[in-house]
């Protein structure tokens, strides 16, 4: 039966996998929930997911209502975790599960603490302020690399209007000891989603305006590569996701969910109603992956797997 569903997805125009490759199908990406699952609807622009393990629900950012929404598993049931929330964007959690969240209206990276304060990592770069930072990826040593673009000072819809200080749109890493911001990478139109591959030896990140991912290798003293164009999209991305293969899961906006094998080849897509900004796998068993797009946030049961950290 897995054989013929296969055959059914790359000709059904309503089906959610679109085959591209061979690969898409031989990986067996294929073989989980045929559609999605509306898990919550009416928020106002969705983004960045994070499921919680210990607790069992994910939270979720609606920028623009400058609010943290929390979906509970055991229940189904969605509450506001947090508001105001500093038109939060992209959530993770550290090594020690507390919760990171890149604050754009607040121009700042903070660290929710377990007894529920709240630490600024990062909001200043060399005395100026940070435009409005957006996603994050926490490495096994405790420093949070962020990608910080301009979205949420441009206008006062996600954050407020103001002119950049920094004046460029860059990726930086806070210390863990010091607390010192170090710029890591530069040359970005709008950088948006940052993430580590699995040994940590590189770090993938999105520019949605340039519609690229770039690649970068990590060097032994915390700094990068001048890195490369892993992937283009003329559609644009928002965050991306590793699965425990290897294949690269990225939020392309209008043209849904990319699947891009270790070599860079688009090898499927997910058909999604709205456009994609975030995506995160997660579940008891991670094959779950949750996407927020425009006003809903969806759910698809997969048959590939995420990362066994939740930091990356």
């Amino acid at each position: 039966m897995g054989d013929d569903r296969d055959d059914r997805d790359d000709r059904d125009d309503r089906a959610v996998y679109e085959v591209l490759d061979e690969r898409f199908r031989t990986g067996r990406c294929t073989l989980g929930d045929q559609r999605l699952e509306t898990l919550h609807t009416g928020s106002r622009w969705a983004e960045g997911p994070l499921y919680v393990p210990a607790a069992r629900f994910l939270l979720w950012s609606d920028i623009p209502n400058d609010r943290l929404l929390r979906w509970d598993e055991t229940t189904g049931t969605v509450g506001v975790f947090r508001s105001p929330a500093g038109f939060p964007n992209g959530n993770t959690l550290d090594g020690q599960g507390r919760l990171v969240t890149c604050e754009q209206g607040n121009r700042r990276v903070t660290r929710t603490e377990h007894d529920g304060s709240v630490t600024v990592v990062a909001d200043r770069y060399r005395g100026k302020r940070l435009n409005s930072p957006n996603d994050a990826a926490v490495a096994s040593d405790g420093s949070i690399w962020f990608s910080d673009p301009d979205f949420g000072i441009v206008s006062d819809y996600e954050g407020h209007r103001a002119d950049s200080e920094i004046g460029a749109c860059n990726v930086y890493r806070a210390d863990p000891d010091s607390g010192e911001v170090t710029q890591v990478a530069d040359g970005f139109r709008g950088p948006n989603g940052v993430i580590f591959s699995d040994d940590e030896r590189r770090l993938f990140v999105s520019d949605s305006r340039a519609g690229q991912i770039r690649v970068f290798d990590v060097r032994e003293n915390g700094t990068l590569s001048d890195g490369e164009v892993f992937a283009e999209c003329p559609a644009g991305f928002d965050n991306i996701r590793l699965d425990d293969a290897g294949r690269l899961w990225a939020a392309a906006l209008a043209d849904g969910v990319h699947c891009y094998d270790a070599d860079g080849t688009l090898i499927g897509r997910l058909r999604v109603p709205e456009t994609v900004a975030n995506i995160r796998f997660g579940g008891a068993r991670r094959n779950r992956l949750f996407i927020a797009a425009s006003t809903t946030l969806y759910s698809l049961v997969m048959s590939v797997t995420g990362p066994p950290s939740q930091r990356r």
